[in-house]
């Protein structure tokens, strides 16, 4: 029996659900989270008395979680690449002002989540040697112990996360209408669950 042409139309635009642009999303979330524990446990960590009760502990978390956010970032790129491939080679971007924008704002925040993490490398790294661990895992220095290095690694670590904050915010209010409705999904999601519970 043939399927009638409206049903094939229909299967033909349906997404694969392991499509470069669901991953994409996936990763996007992912990472969004690991920001969001990386930036509570700094302000917190940053507060503490050198010596409280679980100050080390909370440093080599947030540095575990940095870290994360770099192999994430590398899956990122790859998978944007797969995006872009498939998507620009059917048709070429409409150079716009209003696609520039959206270029810049994205490619500043890929910066910044290269160069925020590595700046935490060169605060750790100059401070003392072997001084990164990922989940108790000591891992290779990238910069070399230097007591001169050490104020210009904070400053730089400091200043770049509250920039990269800034333009998380500025990337937030550019897509208020996506997160508005993804927080009702979720709340609807939250709400069916405890129906069923």
């Amino acid at each position: 029996m043939n399927t009638p042409p409206l049903q094939q139309t229909t299967e033909k635009r349906k997404p694969r659900l392991n499509s470069p642009f669901k991953s994409l999303m996936r990763i996007h979330w992912w990472m969004a989270l690991a920001y969001l524990i990386v930036f509570c446990t700094g302000i917190l960590m940053v507060n503490l008395e050198r010596g409280q009760f679980l100050r080390s502990e909370l440093y080599d978390f947030h540095k575990s979680i940095g870290i994360l956010t770099m192999a994430l970032l590398t899956w990122r790129i790859f998978t944007l690449f797969q995006v872009w491939w498939r998507k620009y080679t059917k048709r070429t971007p409409k150079l716009s002002p209003a696609w520039w924008r959206n270029f810049t704002l994205h490619l500043s925040l890929y910066l910044f989540m290269g160069v925020v993490p590595i700046s935490g490398f060169l605060l750790s790294n100059s401070f003392k040697a072997n001084n990164v661990r990922f989940f108790s895992i000591t891992l290779p220095d990238i910069f070399p112990e230097n007591e001169a290095m050490v104020e210009i690694g904070r400053n730089a670590h400091f200043w770049l996360a509250y920039t990269f904050l800034l333009f998380i915010f500025i990337h937030m209010l550019t897509y208020w209408k996506v997160i508005r409705a993804n927080w009702r999904r979720w709340v609807n999601f939250i709400n069916r669950f405890q129906q069923q519970t």
